[in-house]
């Protein structure tokens, strides 16, 4: 047993540092032991001969194999052919290593030149190397234990050979004279930035190479594989020593939290999270969220088994309007060795404004009486309705203006445009002209608007729709009716969430999901006179019906993306049955829960004429963002000729103006980048004008610093150093293995070197072999009787 650089043998009484100081005799030990040399010189090697008699040695030799050939050859009947046969194989096996030793074997091996050569040692100095996963001590303490100091360590035994120059690294790359310089408190691991400085230090030297010590993390913003392209081609190996754990122990991770980035003040809205562990099997923890600081949710969830992921969804409702710092965290467990990725937030621009729905009813019906009651106190719903009373007479409510909808149902798309969602009711299709339905179905596809389309008798089939071209923006088949045929079908129906519908946030009737989904099966029936008998591929249902005189559930509520925006059929005919049924108390808000939250989603992700988004929508401090401007006219045709103008509202309330340019590639599209300085919360504001005329404003969010990866997932990341390593001709190491490495990298391939000779025929295994060769043949001698 020996002991790794920097240890001590009081150190073998700390069972923190026991396993890192003690390099255990084991392959590369045994490896030397026999032959004399370490692995790599004979990978690196070239063996010549180097003894001048050798060709009379190997003459001698010849000699005696011929010898001993003929003699056995010779030799009493009494010896039998397999005998013969084994006997001369051991002679000449041992003529063969006689030959091998006389002839004097060398290695040939390209050695650095001593202190002619420079060696850069990039040091982790990232949050992640606080992690204690190496024998129960930090890895940054184990780190600095096993480099040691000036006079001792692996560092020292480096500088017997190189010229070093220390480097620390997480998000910046710097010198240190020492190791007394290192924090272990940076927020990021820019691993790529860190082995593109040293490249560029190093080119201007000779170089034998870089020692890289790392967990291998990398969440910077450059890409590490051309880092490592480039030191492959600048021929720099990397000598990698991977610290840290192949995997925690004990330990709870946050690991995925999704939600949308924009939604409608009052909306219900669904977090997606996925939560990792090790060692907490079945164990059940708490999630809370947070919306800027202040819990609004809470969940309790099993997690699964030991090494598994555990998603949940987690629904809330966003109750205050402006850009909301949403978190969810789960309640660190005693005895968890990482607390700091518990965490995660995302930014959600909640919009507090007016969005205007056009509801087109064909009918009077008390559906219209009831879903106007249901967001009538609503500030952030406006529910226009276009309600046909009689053959080119029309009940016009809610509009703004005495010309909102004069003529009827809008002809043009920038009337039907200005709407960011559309409600069709029991309207036959023979009411539109075909450029109507065409208009209809591109303020789907094109304007990126939300349509809804309600049951009743002279909707979908019922209403003639098929071979329109509605009919392929609709997420349900339709069957084509016989202008003859009147028959109705009237179905009385019992409503049940899907599984997608427990989940989805437009039907959340109650915080606590089970409650929900109690609540959805103590509703009363309701009836329909559309049979929906199946569905698109890409659709999602999130209701069905069930009726006894129905031998399958048919689709009620289903739902699909068509081009930038969404479709949904509900087909049922009176969902104010659940207002005014008889079991319904009168104090029973479902109806109005589910109509308002039906109407967000139904807006949600339904953009401006004048759009923007930043990418990502979280940086590190000094990080550059982009930032994509959409901009179209009121008919939602790309306008590429605008100009278009931003500026970045920092935490402190300066401003930075962006500058934005048609991206070329895609119609009304405008790109720029923009670096910001300050942690915190920046606005983006842009605006859009073509001919001296405003198309529109748009605002973004965009958070500066805050949350970091750097302490998710911080196992060793063993995979990705290991090929840095084998890609640059380089080696990995594992932390206790980090002894072995100043003897290794001074074989490196590159840099200044000189050729060193280190003498074969005397190494153990050749005196072994010759002893155990003439050792078995005496022994097999005595077992045959031959001697």
């Amino acid at each position: 047993m020996t002991l790794s650089a920097g240890c001590e043998p009081s150190d073998l009484r700390h069972d923190a540092v026991r396993d890192h100081c003690i390099v255990l005799g084991g392959g590369h030990s045994l490896f030397e032991f026999w032959f004399k040399y370490p692995p790599v010189l004979f990978e690196r090697g070239t063996v010549v001969f180097a003894g001048g008699w050798s060709w009379l040695a190997l003459g001698l030799v010849g000699l005696g194999a011929v010898a001993s050939v003929w003699s056995y050859f010779r030799a009493p009947a009494r010896l039998l052919r397999r005998d013969r046969a084994i006997l001369l194989a051991g002679r000449l096996a041992v003529l063969a290593l006689l030959a091998f030793a006389l002839s004097r074997p060398v290695l040939v091996v390209p050695a650095v030149r001593p202190q002619e050569n420079t060696l850069a040692v990039l040091i982790d100095d990232s949050r992640s190397m606080e992690v204690a996963d190496v024998a129960g001590d930090a890895r940054g303490r184990a780190l600095q234990r096993i480099l040691g100091d000036d006079r001792s360590g692996l560092l020292a035994r480096l500088r017997e050979q190189f010229k070093v120059q220390l480097y620390r690294f997480s998000d910046r790359v710097e010198r240190i004279s020492g190791l007394s310089e290192l924090s272990f408190l940076g927020d990021r691991t820019d691993l790529a930035r860190a082995l593109e400085r040293v490249r560029r230090d190093l080119s201007r030297v000779p170089s034998a190479g870089v020692v890289l010590l790392t967990d291998g993390g990398h969440n910077g913003s450059t890409d590490l594989g051309e880092a490592r392209l480039e030191l492959a081609g600048a021929g720099l190996p990397v000598y990698v020593v991977g610290v840290g754990s192949d995997r925690l122990s004990r330990d709870i991770e946050l690991s995925r939290l999704q939600g949308p980035s924009s939604a409608l003040r009052g909306s219900t809205v669904m977090l997606d999270l996925s939560i990792s562990q090790r060692g907490f099997a079945g164990r059940r923890v708490k999630v809370n969220v947070e919306d800027n600081g202040q819990i609004v949710a809470s969940r309790e969830i099993e997690l699964g088994g030991d090494g598994e992921a555990s998603t949940a969804r987690i629904a809330f409702e966003l109750r205050q309007g402006g850009p909301r710092l949403v978190a969810a965290y789960v309640a660190p467990e005693p005895e968890e060795q990482v607390r700091e990725n518990n965490r995660r937030e995302i930014l959600i621009a909640v919009q507090d404004r007016r969005e205007k729905i056009l509801y087109f009813e064909g009918e009077p019906r008390f559906e219209v009486k009831f879903l106007r009651r249901a967001v009538a106190d609503d500030p952030n719903l406006q529910l226009v309705v276009l309600q046909r009373t009689a053959e080119n007479k029309f009940l016009r409510l809610d509009v703004d203006h005495e010309d909102e909808l004069a003529a009827g149902f809008p002809k043009t798309r920038a009337e039907l445009f200005r709407y960011r969602a559309l409600i069709l009711g029991s309207v036959e299709a023979s009411f539109f002209t075909h450029d109507q339905l065409q208009m209809i179905a591109d303020f789907v596809r094109q304007r990126g608007g939300g349509l809804l389309l309600l049951g009743g008798r002279r909707a979908l089939s019922e209403g003639g729709y098929a071979e329109t071209p509605l009919a392929d923006a609709l997420p349900v088949l339709l069957e084509r009716r016989a202008p003859q045929d009147t028959a109705v079908s009237f179905h009385e129906i019992k409503i049940e969430l899907t599984p997608a519908g427990r989940i989805h946030p437009a039907l959340q009737l109650d915080a606590d999901p089970e409650a929900s989904a109690r609540r959805w099966n103590s509703l009363p029936s309701l009836s329909t006179v559309n049979l929906v008998r199946s569905v698109k591929p890409a659709a999602t249902t999130l209701l069905l019906g069930r009726a006894a005189d129905l031998r399958d559930p048919m689709p009620v509520l289903t739902f699909h993306r068509y081009g930038r925006g969404k479709v949904a059929v509900f087909a049922v005919q009176d969902s104010w049955l659940w207002q005014m049924h008889a079991d319904i108390p009168l104090e029973d808000l479902t109806h109005e829960t589910l109509w308002r939250q039906l109407l967000r989603w139904l807006l949600s992700d339904v953009p401006d004429p004048v759009a923007v988004s930043v990418s990502p929508p979280r940086v590190p401090v000094g990080e550059t963002v982009n930032v994509t401007a959409e901009v179209a006219d009121s008919a939602f045709w790309g306008v590429n000729g605008a100009v278009v103008r931003g500026r970045v509202r920092a935490p402190d309330g300066s401003e930075k103006v962006v500058s934005l340019e048609w991206s070329v590639t895609r119609d009304g599209e405008y790109q720029g980048r923009v670096a910001l300085e300050q942690p915190g919360l920046h606005e983006l504001i842009i605006e859009a004008q073509a001919g001296g005329t405003v198309l529109g404003n748009a605002s973004a969010y965009v958070m500066v610093g805050g949350e970091s990866e750097e302490m998710f997932s911080p196992t060793l990341r063993r995979a990705a150093l290991e090929e840095l390593a084998r890609e640059t001709g380089g080696r990995f190491y594992r932390l206790e293995d980090a002894a072995r490495l100043p003897q290794e990298v001074k074989y490196s391939r590159a840099g200044l070197s000189v050729l060193e000779e280190h003498e074969l025929w005397n190494m153990p295994v050749v005196l072994f072999l010759l002893i155990a060769l003439l050792g078995a043949e005496w022994g097999y001698r005595k077992y045959r009787g031959l001697v």
